[in-house]
């Protein structure tokens, strides 16, 4: 395409009517740090990793905007991690309910876990940087749902 690239994802948005308790989901969950955000006329904060603000979340409670169920028609957000048991372990002791499943093939481990919005976030680890035991390979694939 003569140089022309889409290039990588740089964030996603989500408008919640609990900015509080989905910042502490970042936070706290996924260890994301609450950053420098420019100041809008409208609440809410962004949510940085590894320097980037890769969640930008908009306070819509002064609003009379409906809160969305889910995700609507963006079925997942993806991030490219790393330390797959030291996520596993933190999600359970915070009493996280998750997924973790082996790609076909076995190059990528994945960890599935929803925000308190009803997102769900998939967390995508390379097999080969990884240590520990393998989740098992799961044939049926997680974009049904």
């Amino acid at each position: 395409m003569g140089g022309v690239s889409v290039g990588v994802l740089d964030h996603f948005n989500i408008r919640t009517r609990n900015l509080a308790e989905t910042v502490r989901f970042y936070e706290d969950v996924l260890g994301l740090e609450k950053g420098a955000r420019p100041d809008f006329a409208f609440p809410g904060a962004w949510m940085y990793s590894e320097g980037k603000a890769v969640v930008h979340l908009v306070d819509i409670s002064p609003t009379s905007e409906p809160q969305k169920p889910d995700s609507g028609v963006v079925h997942h957000v993806a991030f490219v991690s790393r330390g797959f048991d030291g996520m596993k372990q933190r999600l359970t002791s915070k009493g996280m309910k998750f997924d973790s499943r082996q790609v076909p093939g076995g190059d990528l481990w994945q960890i599935f876990v929803h925000d308190p919005n009803g997102v769900m976030i998939e967390l995508n680890y390379e097999a080969a940087a990884e240590q520990g035991a393998a989740p098992a390979e799961m044939a049926d694939d997680i974009g049904k749902q």
